[in-house]
């Protein structure tokens, strides 16, 4: 454990000071320093953990050391911390780890301070709890502006968006109902021993996360994981055989290779990013599905041939407010400015896009936000600047998920999304 401590409070830090989750998680497993395989898990759990839950870690930790404190050791003392309170780790073992980690920074004093401030958390732990727990960031674990920005746009529901932000995601997966059925692949993982129930259309939920090269029928292209709310982009779309597609922002793909499973389609996946654009070919690939590749700005025309689409997926950049709890890091390197900036980015694209949509024909603009500017109050800015968009109402999930006026909000099945359908008069 001390090893997976330190390897952890690195990428904490590495994240607080701008850097991705994901990313650095990446680069830690293909490092010299990469941890053994078997040992990744507690890793990844402890990065998470420790951001999922920084605010109150954060505010148990100022009501426990008043000096300054240096950013290493700062760094181990939350994963400790995040490990005593949501963890089943025995405490005099993350205690015994922690300094012995602590010896490894190099840093006087260091071990006896580490050692002084996770026993005086032990001794005082329900009434320090309690305290952190008695304000807003140390309640629900987001910065104070992300608190205040929910409980004004959302008075009803902003406790239970914080609450689910700081849980842990379904794992879903999409049927690709071209080459298996939803009652094959339950009945396949069943002879697995791998616990799912079907939310709906093709979509079926696993009790538990797996790696994917673990998901029977994953390589052979019947399956793919990607989130319930996401899967709705495509049914809202609905472009039917022969339609000209456009996937704007496409990667990673999912959406992409989805719309593609539901019908004949002449498809574009557009991105910016010619490594991400590479990660939506490679899903194409495995599902045996074909679509033209074009990297460009969704804000501009130069990678367009001039020949209108009929339908556009407008999947565009946003805050990830809708889906925190995969990402933890979102909400400690946002911040309020952050929310403008993607609106004006989104307008942008918005109206690049419209331009490229033919006459009668539909754009999905789509979210995974679940703040107003980027969603509902954007789209009414939209059809205030074009008075040949109309607003069209959006299908019948056939998952279910909670909506409010195209707002999917996230709940134990599925993650926070937005959608408006506009059809061009």
């Amino acid at each position: 454990m001390t090893d997976q401590q330190l390897l952890a409070a690195s990428v904490v830090g590495r994240v607080l000071a701008g850097r991705s989750l994901d990313a650095e998680l990446k680069a830690l497993w293909s490092s010299p320093q990469a941890p053994p395989r078997e040992a990744r898990p507690a890793v990844q759990d402890m990065a998470f953990g420790t951001l999922r839950f920084l605010g109150e870690i954060d505010t148990v930790l100022a009501l426990l050391v008043e000096r300054k404190v240096s950013e290493r050791v700062r760094q181990l003392l939350r994963v400790a911390l995040y490990q005593l309170v949501h963890t089943r780790a025995a405490p005099h073992a993350v205690v015994d780890h922690a300094v012995s980690a602590s010896d490894k920074l190099r840093q006087p004093a260091a071990k006896g301070f580490v050692n002084a401030v996770l026993r005086n958390f032990l001794r005082r732990r329900e009434t320090l709890l309690a305290d952190a727990r008695a304000t807003d960031t140390g309640r629900y674990s987001h910065p104070q502006w992300w608190i205040e920005k929910l409980r004004a746009q959302y008075p009803q529901d902003h406790v239970a968006l914080l609450d689910q932000a700081n849980g842990h995601p379904p794992f879903t997966l999409r049927i690709n109902t071209r080459v298996t059925s939803v009652e094959s692949c339950v009945a396949r993982l069943a002879t697995e021993g791998i616990a799912a129930r079907h939310l709906g259309g093709a979509t079926i939920v696993l009790e538990r996360a797996l790696p994917v090269d673990r998901l029977p029928g994953f390589s052979e292209g019947e399956v793919s994981v990607q989130d319930a709310a996401a899967q709705y982009a495509a049914l809202a779309l609905d472009a039917p055989n022969g339609a000209r597609v456009l996937d704007a922002c496409a990667a990673p793909g999912g959406k992409t290779a989805h719309i593609l499973e539901r019908a004949d389609v002449e498809l574009t996946a557009l991105d910016n990013d010619e490594a991400r654009l590479a990660r939506v070919g490679a899903n194409l690939a495995r599902l045996h599905l074909d679509a033209v590749m074009r990297c460009g700005d969704a804000a501009a025309h130069s990678w367009w041939d001039g020949r209108p689409y009929t339908h556009v997926l407008a999947d565009v950049p946003c805050s990830g407010s809708g889906v925190v709890r995969r990402h933890p890091d979102i909400k400690w390197l946002r911040r309020p400015g952050d929310i403008a900036a993607f609106a004006d980015r989104q307008r942008e694209i918005l109206d690049a896009l419209w331009q490229v949509l033919a006459g009668g024909g539909k754009l999905l603009y789509s979210t995974c936000s679940v703040f107003h500017e980027e969603n509902n109050a954007q789209i009414e800015r939209f059809l205030e600047r074009h008075p040949d968009a109309r607003l069209l109402p959006l299908p019948e999930p056939q998952t279910n998920p909670r909506r409010l006026a195209g707002q999917i909000l996230p709940d134990e099945r599925h993650d926070g999304f937005f959608y408006a359908l506009l059809q061009k008069n």
